[in-house]
């Protein structure tokens, strides 16, 4: 019983620590050094996501979309570069 609750402990503090990390993602970026949101549609469509929707979040840019592949996607990325900067938390 005492391991179980050991294990149930860490098991609560790891999740934790996931979910802080996936809060904690920002991107600092002055906004007018921003790439629009129109150019970072196409550069991920190019890449073959289908964007279904882009808003900003921690002064990041949130995409919510659909992969090469089909799955979803739901991530952060960094307004200036378009790279991949986290990913996105659930709404």
């Amino acid at each position: 019983m005492k391991k179980t609750f050991i294990a149930s402990i860490f098991a609560l503090t790891a999740l934790g620590a996931v979910a802080h990390a996936e809060e904690s993602t920002s991107c600092d970026v002055a906004k007018d050094k921003w790439m629009a949101e129109d150019a970072l549609k196409a550069k991920l469509t190019g890449e073959g996501m289908e964007v279904r929707k882009i808003k900003v979040e921690n002064g990041c840019y949130e995409v919510y979309g659909i992969d090469a592949k089909g799955g979803k996607v739901e991530a952060l990325y960094n307004p200036e570069t378009g790279e991949q900067a986290g990913t996105a938390g659930a709404d």
